[in-house]
C-alpha cells in the first residue's frame, strides 16, 4: 500500500468515528426529523400553494413527505424550499400540540380543503386527535413527537436530497404523489459524515460494480427484477453454491431438487395462499371457472412445501432422523416495481434452504448446529459485524397461524440457543414468518447499513398443517419439528451485499478470476497458456490477457476489474520457468518459480486466504 493510501485510510478511520444514530435508535432525532418534515411541508405550500400535503414520516436516516402538486418539483425548487426552511426556522415558531375531537379534526380538515387528510383522519383508531402546530401559521395531523421550538433546527444540518414518484397509500391504481426525501442531523458535522457515506455509497454500489466487473446484467425485455448472470457472476455464484455444499456434506445434509410450480393446494395446505398470496405471482388457471375456484399453478414463494412432501413420501423412522433436506432453490415474489433494487430487492432469487425434521429431544442440539454452520459462513465471508435478532409474533396480530402453546415452545428453543452460545441478541416483536419464529442475523456493512442475511425458524405448525409424522422408538407414531434455515438469506442480495462490503475486490477464493497472465509480447503466448492450463487442472481460475495491449494497458484493465494475482510473462520469465507476480493484497512480490506460485495459490485458496 502506497504512503498516500495508508494516510486516507487512517483519515476514513477518522471521519468514520462520528457517531450515525438511526432514527430508531434516538428520541431527540425523531423530533428533529418530525418537525424538520413539517417545516419543509410548511415551507412547500408557501412556494406552491396549491400542494396538497399527504404523509411525512421518518425514515432511518432521515424523512419524506408526500405532496400531491401539479407542478412536478425540479432541483432548483429544492433549493427554493431548503431556503424557505431557513427562513421559517429563523422565525422561531413555537412546536403547539393540540388535541382535538375527531368530529372538530375533520371540520378542520374539510375548510383547509385537504381530501389526502381525511383519509389519514379516518385510519387514526385512538382518539383524542393530536395535532401539531407551527406557530399559528401550519399544521398537521401527527402522533408526533416534536421539538418545542423550530429554532431548535439547525438548517445547516438539514440536506432535501431527492424527489421520487410515489403512489397515494402505494397503490398503482391511485394518485400519483411527488416524494420528497430529505435527511436532518443534531449537527453540521453528522450531516457531512452522512454524505460522505453516501458518496463512498455510489462508489460501492453494488448495481454499477456489477457493470463493470461484467458479473450481471438486467434486460427490458426480460423484465424487472430478473437478473440475467453473465459467465463470471455464475462463476462467483457456483464458488459460493459449491462452497456451502461442501460444508453441508460435511453435516450430514441431503441435497433435492424441486420444480418451480405448483398446484395452488400446496400453499392452501401450508399457508402461503392464505396469508402470503399478495407476495405470489398470479393463479394459472385453465379458464375462468377454474380461476375463480382459485384452482390451478403458482410460482413458488418458498421451499419449505416441497421438502415437506418427499420427507411425506415415506413413513420416517426415527432411526432416519434427523433428515436434513437442502436445495438452492428459486423462489418467486411479486414485488412492487417500486421496490425493486439490484440485487438486493428482485423478483426471482435463489434460496440456500434447508429444511430438518427432527424429534423434539434433537431440537436444540440440531438448531445449535444450525447457528454453528451460519457463524463459519460468515467467517469464511470475512463477514464479522452482525447481531442476532429473535424475530418473535407480535401477540396482537393475527397473521400467523397456530396455537400459543408452538409458538412458545418454538420461541423458547430459539431463546435457549442463543443462552447457551452466549450470543448478543435483541428481540424484534412482530418480525415471526407467519409459521414460526426465528433467528435472524443482521449484518452492518462497510456503510453502517443493515441488512438480513442468515436466518433460522423453528416451526412446529406445518408439519401439523400437513400430517407429518415418524415412528418413535416404542412404536407410537409421533409428530417432528421442523427446522428451517438459509445461511446466505438468497444468492442474489448475497452478492450484492458483497460487492459493496468488498468494493467488488473479492477475496481470492472468490474472485470469478484469480489469475491473469500479462504476456509483454505474442511470443511469450505460449507459454502463458500452458501456465494457465495448469492452473485450472488444479482448479485455479485463470486466464491470458490476449487483447495484445501493451503491458501498461493490460495492467491497468487487471486492476479496473480488481483481479487478485497478476503475472507478468516476459521473455526472462519463459526463459527461467518464473512468473513476475504483482497482488492486489500484498503488491510486488517478484519473480516467483511457476510451480511455487501454482502451490501458494491452491494452498491460500484452501485455506481461504490471500496470496
Amino acid at each position: 500500500m502506497s504512503p498516500n493510501s495508508s494516510n486516507q485510510s487512517q483519515q476514513s478511520e477518522q471521519v468514520e468515528k462520528i457517531y450515525l444514530p438511526r432514527t430508531s435508535e434516538s428520541e431527540n432525532l425523531k423530533k428533529i426529523r418530525h418537525t424538520a418534515s413539517h417545516v419543509m411541508a410548511m415551507a412547500v405550500q408557501k412556494l406552491f400553494p396549491k400542494a396538497q400535503v399527504t404523509i411525512g414520516p421518518w425514515i432511518e436516516n432521515g424523512f419524506y413527505y408526500d405532496f400531491d402538486s401539479p407542478e412536478p418539483f425540479s432541483e432548483n425548487d429544492l433549493k427554493a424550499i431548503k431556503k424557505e426552511m431557513a427562513k421559517i426556522i429563523n422565525r422561531k415558531l413555537p412546536v403547539i400540540r393540540e388535541e382535538v375531537s375527531r368530529e372538530e379534526a375533520a371540520r378542520r380538515i374539510q375548510e383547509i380543503k385537504e381530501p389526502y387528510k381525511l383519509e389519514i383522519l379516518a385510519d387514526i383508531k385512538n382518539e383524542p386527535i393530536t395535532i401539531y402546530h407551527l406557530g399559528n401559521e401550519w399544521w398537521d395531523l401527527c402522533a408526533g413527537p416534536h421539538l418545542e421550538n423550530i429554532s431548535e433546527l439547525n438548517p445547516k444540518a438539514i440536506e432535501l436530497e431527492s424527489v421520487a414518484g410515489a403512489y397515494w397509500r402505494g397503490d398503482e391504481t391511485k394518485a400519483q404523489l411527488q416524494r420528497i426525501y430529505a435527511t436532518a442531523w443534531e449537527s453540521p458535522e453528522q450531516l457531512a459524515e452522512y454524505k460522505r457515506r453516501k458518496e463512498e455509497a455510489l462508489r460501492r454500489d453494488h448495481r454499477k460494480l456489477g457493470k463493470e466487473l461484467g458479473l450481471f446484467i438486467f434486460s427490458d425485455l426480460v423484465g424487472p427484477g430478473l437478473p440475467l448472470w453473465t459467465p463470471k457472476g455464475t462463476l462467483l455464484r457456483s464458488t459460493l453454491e459449491d462452497f456451502l455444499k461442501q460444508e453441508q456434506v460435511k453435516r450430514g445434509y441431503l441435497s433435492v431438487v424441486t420444480p418451480h410450480i405448483a398446484r395452488v393446494d400446496l400453499f392452501k395446505t401450508s399457508g402461503h395462499w392464505q396469508k402470503y398470496k399478495e407476495d405470489m405471482f398470479p393463479l394459472m388457471a385453465d379458464d375462468e371457472e377454474a380461476a375463480a375456484q382459485e384452482q390451478g399453478f403458482v410460482m413458488k414463494p418458498m421451499n419449505c412445501p416441497f421438502h415437506i412432501q418427499i420427507y411425506k413420501s415415506e413413513l420416517r423412522s426415527y432411526r432416519e432422523l434427523p433428515m436434513r433436506l437442502a436445495e438452492f432453490g428459486t423462489v418467486y415474489r411479486y414485488e412492487q416495481s417500486g421496490e425493486l433494487g439490484g440485487l438486493t430487492r428482485v423478483r426471482g432469487f435463489t434460496v440456500d434452504d434447508s429444511h430438518l425434521f427432527v424429534t423434539p429431544e434433537q431440537l436444540d442440539s440440531e438448531f445449535l448446529s444450525v447457528v454453528d454452520l451460519i457463524l463459519s459462513v460468515f467467517n469464511k465471508l470475512q463477514l464479522k459485524n452482525f447481531k442476532a435478532r429473535l424475530s418473535f409474533r407480535d401477540p396482537a396480530s393475527d397473521k400467523y397461524i397456530g396455537s400459543d402453546e408452538v409458538w412458545d415452545k418454538a420461541e423458547g428453543a430459539i431463546r435457549r440457543a442463543v443462552e447457551t452460545l452466549g450470543m448478543e441478541h435483541f428481540e424484534g416483536i412482530g418480525e415471526a414468518a407467519f409459521y414460526g419464529p426465528k433467528l435472524d442475523f443482521i449484518f452492518s456493512d462497510a456503510l453502517d447499513r443493515e441488512w438480513q442475511l442468515g436466518t433460522v425458524q423453528v416451526d412446529y405448525n406445518l408439519p401439523e398443517r400437513f400430517e407429518l409424522e415418524y415412528v418413535a422408538e416404542d412404536g407410537v407414531r409421533k409428530r417432528p419439528v421442523m427446522i428451517h434455515r438459509a445461511p446466505f438469506g438468497s444468492l442474489e442480495r448475497l452478492i450484492g451485499i458483497l460487492i459493496e462490503e468488498y468494493a467488488g475486490d473479492f477475496p481470492l477464493w472468490l474472485a470469478p478470476v484469480q489469475a491473469r497472465l500479462l504476456p509483454v509480447g505474442d511470443t511469450q503466448l505460449d507459454f502463458a497458456k500452458d501456465v494457465v492450463a495448469k492452473m485450472r487442472a488444479l482448479g485455479i481460475r485463470a486466464e491470458v490477457d490476449t487483447s495484445g495491449d501493451r503491458l501498461g494497458k493490460q495492467i491497468r484493465n487487471a486492476e479496473k476489474e480488481k483481479i487478485p494475482v497478476m503475472a507478468v510473462v516476459g521473455a526472462k520469465e519463459v526463459e527461467t520457468n518464473t512468473l513476475s507476480i504483482r497482488t492486489r493484497a500484498s503488491g510486488e512480490l517478484g519473480v516467483i518459480p511457476v510451480d511455487e506460485v501454482v502451490d501458494k495459490m491452491k494452498d491460500a485458496i484452501a485455506k481461504f486466504e490471500n496470496f
